[in-house]
């Protein structure tokens, strides 16, 4: 068997609407794939044709685990086009995030969605094979 593609992540959100601006400020070719209502919360599939998060509103729910503390996802990376542009996008929208360097890439930006989940944005260099 072979992996045809990764399609999605499930995200538990205090607020599906806050949630969906700010990945929408992210990625403004993204759009709503479907959404309803299962034991009485709100999720809604954001994404565009190729991945997706599926975000499941819990308005009372708390953060368990913490990044980088113990066992678990630490964060999630996107591939962007436009690490400069990414940038004066989070700096418009008064969004704080910090940068790494590494030599196969040209920005590695890490942000923190509404919730804490901290997320990566990687522009590879044209010369990285893997990109």
């Amino acid at each position: 068997m072979k992996l045809l593609r990764f399609e999605h992540i499930n995200l538990s959100c205090q607020n599906l609407e806050a949630a969906k601006r700010f990945y929408q400020t992210l990625f403004s070719d993204w759009f709503v794939r479907a959404e309803g209502e299962w034991q009485g919360e709100r999720w809604m599939h954001f994404g565009n044709q190729q991945f997706y998060l599926a975000l499941n509103e819990a308005p009372d729910a708390e953060r368990i685990n913490q990044p980088y503390e113990g066992i678990g996802i630490n964060h999630v990376g996107f591939v962007i086009d436009d690490g400069e542009k990414m940038k004066a996008v989070l700096d418009g929208n008064g969004i704080e995030y910090y940068t790494m360097n590494a030599p196969e890439t040209k920005f590695r930006i890490y942000v923190n969605d509404p919730d804490g989940n901290e997320i990566e944005l990687v522009e590879y260099q044209e010369s990285y094979e893997l990109r």
